[in-house]
């Protein structure tokens, strides 16, 4: 008898797919919310309002959707997905037109008095926002005023309290850099009018405040009462959610470590105070024989930590990441009450589409943007590694607990930090090189007594038993500060990077959600989109040279580094976000005489001569004499340069205007803010104002000659 000898049958690749295919049953619905942002994105990035509101068709589109989903399952799938994309777009349009116009806020001081709706303290003086703030007696304003009292003021407001102090306010400022951090429009939605300094003392009268504001007061004085210097600061922070008051250098050195967001309260914080409560409470009932028998301890103790979870937040402020952590807390106690699974990628994207629905223009920060990634990128993991820490153990060795433990902690920095690097990327311009190392000793003192402690305190408070438990924390928090500045310390701990183009992250971000959101080999395709994403910088690279919008820096990228031209009153805020678009930390000065940077600088005391590479077209800064106080520049005179020159950068006006080739003067940042160029063979030059476009939140075009239009110093509130 013989043995016939099947041939090696290889599936088609039709088949390949269509298994690829069967095998993303229960992965297509969180793609709802990856589409619900990516409309609230499309709707940002457009450069005027959309003549025709898409909210209109979600909801004809969604019906449409369900009636095909019955007939075939992935048409009616790419259906919602379109709806997901109407609705974001159109909820994003919805909640700017429902906004209060932005402020016109008077040019010289004024009495400002209101009702003080938040206190924050400073590493020097305090801050408060006054809400229906008066100016000078006139109508109540539209949008509350934030306000930095002086440093040697006595006044001690609190939530509650009426306020009259003379100020100084100015509206939010434009971006630094054309493509920056927008200012205005974080201020448009989150309701702020406007922010200044007090000119002179505050006069305080007691009022009646909410009861979560002066308990989040006291907490902050006590904290910082019982533990001094930047640690009590750090603690505070950890309990009530306010940062102002940490000190400069302590949050560098978070930063640069890669700790900030312990800074943050987020699903961290939160997760381990529903933890505590959590086992507190299961525990207790356990302790009582009667109860246990007669009480679901565990779905008690679930709506127990949900409620001091709400409450969390409601202490800290209502931040988007524990408005994303407790909306998943909420959704895993009712899957947990119903016997499902409690943590998965629906429960996350149902989270992420609240908070979005409710705040749309928060898919555009930093906060938004790494919590849901660092919390996807562990759901993702610990679904691909189930299998493998599911295997069971027969033999049982000691340390083998201890290992997956210690390959936890590593692992979970080593995703996080891996989701978290092109947001990072994008809004910093830097990278944390031994996050890792810090995170592996940081996280487990924060949750193991950091934390701990903090909820002790707060538990103690009423009875006066605090001090213990803050001497406890206050030793956590140090700890944690110690190795935040020994991995800060480290050589190349934080080097500083180009930022990565917004549409580089929006392609990182994709990317990344296909490879966390599918299964088997499918996922593997996301890799090449998120290296093409983090390589967009070699496509869009910064720009040759920078002019700051208030006229008063000019910066120039080199082979050699970046070169600083600045005038008296320029901001070291703005110094520092110039620089950080370049991606640099130090700037190098331009001389008085002589070449720099190989000849690609090349200056004289009325003007220095700038090109970056020999191919490159070329541009003239033009420098005038230091003008005397109270004295105003004279108009600069370009002379030559404009027929010598593709490019003419003057801080002042400029008289005659160059009629050939392009130039950039006080007159038109004046008009169009910030401005960047990129010297290639021809000189392309963009604006902040042509960035932005037309929109809510940007103000019109300045009009010549009309007092409210003129240009305004900027000022420093004392806000980060």
């Amino acid at each position: 008898m013989s043995l016939a000898v099947s041939p090696l049958v290889r599936p088609a690749p039709a088949e390949l797919l269509a298994g690829q295919v069967g095998a993303q049953h229960g992965r297509y619905a969180p793609w709802l919310a990856v589409a619900l942002g990516g409309g609230i994105l499309w709707y940002f990035e457009l450069d005027r309002e959309p003549e025709a509101q898409p909210l209109w068709l979600a909801a004809p589109m969604a019906l449409l959707a369900l009636w095909v989903a019955q007939r075939q399952a992935l048409a009616g799938w790419a259906l919602g997905l379109l709806t997901a994309f109407l609705l974001g777009a159109g909820m994003a349009g919805w909640h700017a037109a429902r906004q209060a116009e932005p402020l016109a806020l008077p040019y010289g001081a004024v009495v400002a008095s209101g009702r003080v709706a938040v206190v924050e303290p400073l590493p020097e003086g305090v801050r408060v926002t006054l809400a229906a703030a008066r100016l000078d007696d006139a109508a109540p304003l539209a949008r509350p005023v934030r306000l930095r009292l002086r440093r040697d003021d006595p006044a001690r407001p609190e939530a509650g309290d009426r306020l009259t102090v003379r100020a100084l306010l100015r509206e939010p400022g434009a971006p630094v850099v054309p493509g920056g951090y927008d200012f205005q429009r974080a201020a448009y939605f989150s309701g702020l009018g406007g922010s200044g300094f007090a000119l002179g003392p505050a006069a305080v009268a007691p009022g009646q405040g909410e009861d979560l504001a002066r308990l989040r007061a006291r907490l902050e004085q006590v904290v910082t009462a019982a533990i001094p210097g930047a640690t009590g600061a750090v603690a505070a922070a950890l309990i009530t959610g306010t940062q102002s008051g940490i000190p400069e250098p302590a949050m560098v050195a978070m930063r640069d470590s890669g700790l900030a967001h312990l800074l943050s309260v987020s699903g961290l914080h939160m997760a381990i105070v529903m933890g505590l409560v959590f086992g507190v409470l299961r525990a207790g009932l356990a302790l009582v024989p009667w109860v246990a028998l007669r009480v679901p301890g565990k779905a008690v103790a679930a709506v127990g930590a949900l409620a001091a979870g709400a409450f969390y937040m409601l202490l800290t402020g209502s931040q988007v990441p524990m408005q994303r952590c407790l909306g998943m807390a909420a959704l895993m106690t009712l899957a947990l009450l119903a016997g499902r699974r409690a943590l998965s990628l629906r429960v996350l994207a149902m989270a992420a589409a609240a908070v979005l629905m409710v705040a749309p223009a928060e898919v555009l920060g930093p906060s938004f943007q790494m919590s849901f990634g660092a919390v996807l990128a562990l759901i993702a993991g610990h679904d691909a590694l189930r299998p493998w820490l599911a295997r069971p153990d027969r033999q049982r060795y000691w340390w083998r607990r201890g290992l997956l433990l210690l390959a936890g902690l590593v692992l979970t920095s080593l995703l996080a930090g891996a989701a978290t690097a092109p947001s990072g990327l994008h809004h910093f311009g830097r990278l944390q090189v031994f996050g890792v190392l810090a995170n592996a000793v940081a996280v487990p003192l924060t949750s193991l007594l950091v934390m701990p402690a903090a909820l002790a305190a707060v538990l103690a408070l009423p009875v006066g038993l605090q001090d213990w438990p803050l001497w406890a924390m206050g030793w956590g928090v140090e700890g944690i500060l110690l190795v935040a500045r020994r991995v800060a310390d480290l050589p190349g701990a934080a080097p500083a990077m180009p930022p990565l183009p917004g549409w580089g992250l929006a392609l990182a971000a994709f990317g990344f959600c296909w490879l966390c959101l599918w299964r088997g080999g499918l996922r593997l395709f996301g890799v090449p989109v998120i290296l093409a994403g983090l390589a967009a910088g070699v496509v869009s690279p910064p720009p040759d040279l920078l002019v700051s919008g208030d006229a008063r820096l000019v910066a120039l990228r080199t082979a050699e580094g970046v070169y600083l031209y600045r005038v008296p009153g320029a901001r070291n805020f703005a110094r520092d976000n110039l620089l950080r678009a370049m991606g640099a930390t130090q700037a190098l000065a331009l001389p008085e005489q002589g070449e720099v940077a190989g000849g690609a600088v090349s200056c004289t005391p009325a003007a220095c001569r700038f090109q970056p590479r020999p191919e490159s077209a070329v541009a003239v800064l033009l420098r005038g004499p230091p003008a005397r106080r109270g004295e105003r520049m004279p108009p600069l005179d370009p002379g030559q340069a404009c027929g010598q020159a593709a490019l003419v950068v003057a801080l002042e006006a400029m008289a005659p205007r160059c009629r050939s080739g392009l130039a950039i003067d006080r007159f038109a940042m004046w008009r169009d803010g910030a401005q960047a160029a990129w010297l290639g063979a021809e000189v392309v030059i963009r604006t902040d104002r042509g960035t932005r476009g037309d929109r809510p939140w940007v103000p019109p075009v300045p009009m010549p000659g009309r007092a409210s239009d003129l240009p305004r110093a900027t000022i420093d509130t004392g806000s980060r």
